[in-house]
């Protein structure tokens, strides 16, 4: 027999399901008018542009990748510490030398933090740097091209993640080493002498007067892991901070070993007392090789330069040069509000958002309230330097940036969060999910001195369910949310190659006005150039050939090449000889065991080839390029080794 309860639940279970359908259908209907609205704000009609361009590191696959915004439309991607077989990238015989290493040819990099150049504290729009992770290498990117132009490698370092964070005017990059290692040049030592011999190093590099780059000074560290950085601004200018993690010196199962401290550091480093002892010619120059790779701005080659030595300074020996800030625990990223005056630190491990106060730092420092010293490093008293915790800020705090109008937005990893806060009171006022564990976050000018807000991208780690699946291997999502008003509102879901750790955005007006669209073949200095169809050639020199080739719509010239052998190296040195822009012209012959290349307008790439047998080899295009691109193409013919086939070539006149 149903008691009173079991039969009033079979009358209430069909009107909870009703006013249940009733509620969803309510909120469906305010979720469309909430689409329809975050629909309209990303919207960019047909041939108009996005408000600003993001950039956005390409992770494991080594490269930046270019999004507007708000549109999270992919526009480019720029190669930089891997090979782009796109346009063939770290393949040509002009690009090949930016991937040389004192490791090798290195065609792979782990590519995490873009950061533009500043002046005043304001992003400029002159260039963009970006961290090589595995290979430690820092790469500079023109941004009048959208081209890599340099990249320098970093001695005595490993897992180069705390880089590359410019200073207030871009005197200088830093970068700070994960990963402690011997630095004396002598690695083999037992892996359990770690807290003997394990050195960390925070490194500068000093961009010079005619815009090239320049390894200045390392400072020597305790052996923790340095894993991000920022550089302070008006009045912390001069000053850089760094966060660590592992004050532990633990070498193995770190996530419990490098755990167990309530309290790690960041690094406060006086960059302008350092570089005046390194002027100054204190320290010591030590022996390292590493390279510093360009490209030639006559000729537009890159090459490689060979370093042997570099000057590391001792805290131990030189002071005021830096200062731990306690801070707990585990902190992963390092944040300097736009005034300069606050130093936001995300604590993996932490219950709150712990905030320094610049000017109690300094304070502290001139008081020497000092709780104890590292390596002859000062550690100052954590109760002297805060200037808030945030409290409640979600599980897992990593990353803050600001929207210039009182307020900070900080990442929480486990809880799945954004959460907004007062820069005065340290009270959260906001916080929006994110689908799903955001890492960075990006916010245009959002780490400088004045943050252009308006929108705010969350760089989230995981991906199921928000595309249409294709299979294990999924691309990252990125969400981007309005936070114009008081409450934050999601706009937007897109996808973003690799695995985007950071971001910077700018107004796109600042990057166009600059734009380089060809090169002006009259300025054309590379050797292998013909800068006319008249000036096309083929040339032997022992079992080396050189073809001087010429690209325009629609033919090459020379199209039909006779005289090549089996074991002879072929160099086609193909120049474009449009002068339109967006008009570039591919090449790539049957059997290449390389990329194609991409040849711009008015510029010389070079393809290299070795046939390994006899026959009729077709080359043609591989972009198209005009209505007759099919036509655009030619036949190398290969005889035996050893034959008397004689050089030929033309185009059949």
């Amino acid at each position: 027999m149903r008691t009173l309860k079991s039969i009033t639940s079979i009358w209430v279970l069909p009107v909870v399901a009703a006013l249940s359908f009733s509620m969803v259908g309510c909120q469906s209907q305010q979720q469309l008018g909430s689409n329809a609205d975050a629909a309209s704000k990303v919207y960019v009609a047909p041939g108009e542009y996005d408000e600003f361009y993001g950039f956005m590191s390409g992770g494991y696959s080594g490269q930046l990748s270019i999004y507007g915004i708000p549109s999270g439309r992919h526009i480019f991607t720029i190669p930089v510490f891997s090979q782009a077989p796109t346009n063939g990238y770290g393949y040509s015989e002009e690009t090949k030398a930016m991937l040389e290493t004192s490791h090798g040819f290195i065609p792979w990099g782990d590519a995490h933090h873009p950061e533009l150049s500043q002046t005043d504290g304001v992003p400029d729009g002159r260039y963009i740097f970006i961290n090589e992770n595995n290979t430690p290498r820092v790469a500079k990117i023109d941004l009048k091209s959208f081209q890599t132009t340099e990249i320098i490698e970093i001695p005595n370092s490993a897992g180069n993640h705390a880089s590359p964070f410019v200073t207030q005017n871009t005197e200088y990059i830093s970068a700070g080493t994960r990963f402690s290692v011997p630095v004396d040049g002598e690695g083999d030592v037992a892996i359990n002498s770690y807290a003997e011999n394990f050195d960390g190093t925070l490194s500068f590099i000093k961009m010079q007067e005619d815009g090239s780059m320049k390894l200045d000074f390392q400072i020597l560290v305790p052996g923790f892991d340095y894993d991000l950085s920022h550089s302070g601004k008006g009045p912390s200018h001069g000053w850089a901070f760094f966060t660590s993690y592992n004050s532990e010196e633990a070498h193995t199962l770190l996530e419990i070993n490098a755990s167990k401290n309530d309290k790690d550091f960041i690094a406060a480093v006086n960059w302008q007392k350092a570089a005046e002892y390194a002027a100054q010619g204190e320290g010591e120059l030590v022996d390292a090789e590493y390279y510093r790779n360009y490209v030639d701005k006559n000729d537009h080659i890159a090459k490689s330069e060979r370093n042997s030595q570099v000057r590391i300074l001792n805290p131990a020996e030189l002071e005021g040069m830096i200062y731990y800030l306690p801070t707990p625990k585990s902190p992963h990223g390092v944040d300097v509000s736009p005034d300069g005056k606050l130093i936001a630190a995300g604590g993996k491990l932490s219950t709150v958002i712990p905030v320094h106060s610049f000017d109690k730092m300094l304070q502290a420092i001139e008081n020497e309230d000092f709780e104890g010293e590292i390596d002859g490093i000062p550690v100052l008293n954590y109760d002297s330097i805060i200037a808030g915790e945030v409290e409640n800020p979600g599980l897992g705090p990593l990353h803050t940036e600001f929207d210039g109008n009182g307020y900070a937005y900080t990442t929480a990893f486990i809880s799945s969060e954004i959460v907004k806060w007062s820069l005065e009171t340290f009270e959260v006022v906001d916080r929006i999910e994110t689908y799903y564990s955001p890492g960075h976050l990006m916010i245009p000018g959002g780490d400088s001195r004045k943050p252009w807000g308006k929108y705010l991208v969350s760089l989230n780690k995981i991906t199921k369910d928000r595309y249409l699946p294709t299979g294990p291997e999924l691309f990252h999502s990125a969400q981007l949310i309005d936070i114009s008003g008081d409450k934050m509102q999601l706009l937007l879901d897109f996808p973003t190659e690799g695995e985007p750790h950071y971001a910077q955005a700018m107004p796109s007006d600042i990057v166009m006005k600059d734009q380089v669209k060809f090169y002006r073949l009259e300025e054309n200095n590379n050797p292998y150039a013909a800068k006319s169809e008249k000036a096309a050639k083929v040339e032997r020199d022992g079992n080396e050939v050189h073809v001087y080739m010429t690209s325009i719509r629609s033919h090459f010239t020379p199209d039909n090449i006779e005289g090549i052998k089996v074991g002879d190296k072929v160099y086609f040195h193909v120049t474009n000889l449009e002068q339109d822009w967006d008009v570039p012209h591919g090449f790539t012959i049957l059997g290449g065991n390389t990329a194609e290349i991409l040849v711009m307008p008015g510029e010389t790439r070079t393809y290299v080839w070795e046939p390994k047998k006899a026959g009729m080899f077709p080359f043609y295009c591989t972009d198209f390029c005009s209505a007759l691109h099919q036509e655009m193409q030619g036949y190398v013919r290969v005889s035996p080794e050893g034959s008397d086939v004689e050089i030929a070539y033309g185009t059949g006149q």
